[in-house]
């Protein structure tokens, strides 16, 4: 089971012609972007995306720029996705390592199966553990990116936005909620307030007007930002500041000496 069968490399490619296989493949993408095309759907990508195929499912490889990838197949997976999804690397790059060391030990003369089928083992628990995201259609990853983008801007309209898109204005909230769970302007708040309550957990934080938490999270008024944080967390942001601070002395009594040291010194 998740055993890998064949390994190979892309090198430096604009295109790979429509094709599918009766095992999974799994692909790394190590450098570029472009489009993955499955039957009614695009899958983007760009360099630390992986992308895990079922099998028989026909697809073509798109890139205006080109891209390279390290690519393997595995028999016998126990996954359980119907559907393509991507999932993206860490800052530390495990997922890169473990396909890098596939290749090697894949390549070698003596080939090392009892590597190969504990890397495949590796691979899949990358992929449950890094939680595969479920593929989006563009448009409703052209609103989350512009959210995104724009969030922690007070001035930042999303109405104004979503009116600019070639598609009506409630066709696009059904379908973001379809695909994401909330409604556009409900993923934007949410965003906020997880930002404000990342601001007030911080230990670099404790202390200052907590208009200015709000105003950094994108709310222009700090009434409504604390209603709303108190709807989402059930308790007013100072209260929430300081029982987290609290729980961080506790976790680190090393912080209080340190605190007690500067103060001294001071």
């Amino acid at each position: 089971m998740n055993e890998i069968v064949y390994v190979s490399k892309h090198l430096l490619t604009m295109n790979v012609s429509r094709h599918m296989h009766n095992t999974w493949e799994l692909i790394y993408y190590t450098s570029g972007e472009g489009t993955m095309v499955f039957n009614d759907l695009k899958l983007p990508y760009k360099e630390g995306d992986l992308i895990v195929i079922p099998p028989n499912q026909p697809h073509y490889n798109h890139s205006e720029h080109g891209f390279t990838n390290i690519f393997l197949n595995l028999d016998d997976s126990n996954m359980n996705y119907r559907m393509p999804v991507r999932i993206q690397d860490d800052a530390n790059h495990f997922i890169l390592n473990a396909f890098q060391a596939a290749y090697y030990h894949y390549n070698e003369v003596s080939k090392r199966d009892n590597l190969l089928i504990a890397y495949g083992h590796l691979l899949v628990a990358y992929v449950r553990d890094y939680q595969a995201t479920p593929v989006r259609s563009d448009i409703v990853e052209d609103i989350r990116s512009n959210i995104i983008q724009n969030f922690s801007d007070s001035n930042y309209e999303l109405d104004k936005f979503l009116r600019s898109l070639p598609f009506s204005y409630d066709y696009l909230r059904k379908l973001f909620k379809k695909e994401m769970g909330i409604t556009p302007h409900q993923y934007l708040c949410d965003k906020r307030l997880a930002t404000a309550a990342e601001w007030l957990s911080s230990s670099y934080n404790d202390s200052g007007n907590i208009a200015d938490v709000s105003r950094l999270c994108g709310f222009s008024e700090p009434l409504y930002f604390s209603r709303m944080f108190k709807k989402k967390y059930g308790v007013a942001p100072s209260f929430y500041r300081t029982e987290k601070q609290q729980t961080l002395k506790r976790l680190d009594p090393d912080s209080v000496m340190i605190q007690e040291i500067t103060a001294e010194d001071a």
